[in-house]
């Protein structure tokens, strides 16, 4: 029942993740819109919020989409967190950050061999956004990872 249970946990925390990145990419689309000098586009990305709410299909498909390009990496690193127990909260950054770096990456195939400057910062806003999502996974479910059960300590948590 408990390794159900931190299943269950996992999935739950993977759909906030991901989520949480996403609105992290447009707040930071936001913020880095205002700067002098920032792309006309960084602006346009500001506005899916309103999008998403005018034609809620735009948005699932975005959602659907992130989800088909974040699911593996992210079910691997799940278990890798959960068979090693590893608890972590920059490690769990660092994951969420790769992994949506990754994606970007993969979504992106005229990338691989020539970056401009403007895909260096559509990529950090993304691997941020992946590391937004990693911090929120490790609150709901990375903080307690792992498949087995802490030993009980005769001990108070003091002394052991």
């Amino acid at each position: 029942m408990y390794v159900l249970k931190r299943l269950l946990l996992t999935v739950v925390a993977y759909v906030v993740a991901v989520l949480t990145g996403l609105v992290s990419i447009v707040i930071l689309y936001v913020v880095l819109s205002s700067l002098p000098g920032a792309p006309g586009y960084f602006s346009t990305m500001s506005l899916s919020p309103l999008v998403v709410l005018v034609v809620p299909p735009a948005g699932l498909l975005a959602l659907a989409i992130v989800v088909i390009l974040t699911y593996l990496p992210a079910l691997a690193a799940a278990l890798i967190s959960e068979i090693f127990s590893l608890r972590q909260i920059w490690l769990h950054g660092l994951f969420g950050a790769a992994i949506g770096a990754g994606a970007f990456i993969y979504a992106s195939p005229e990338l691989v061999g020539s970056i401009s400057g403007t895909d260096w910062a559509d990529l950090a806003i993304v691997a941020v956004g992946g590391l937004a999502g990693g911090i929120s996974y490790w609150l709901i479910a990375g903080r307690k990872a792992g498949f087995a059960r802490p030993a009980l300590s005769p001990l108070p948590d003091v002394l052991a």
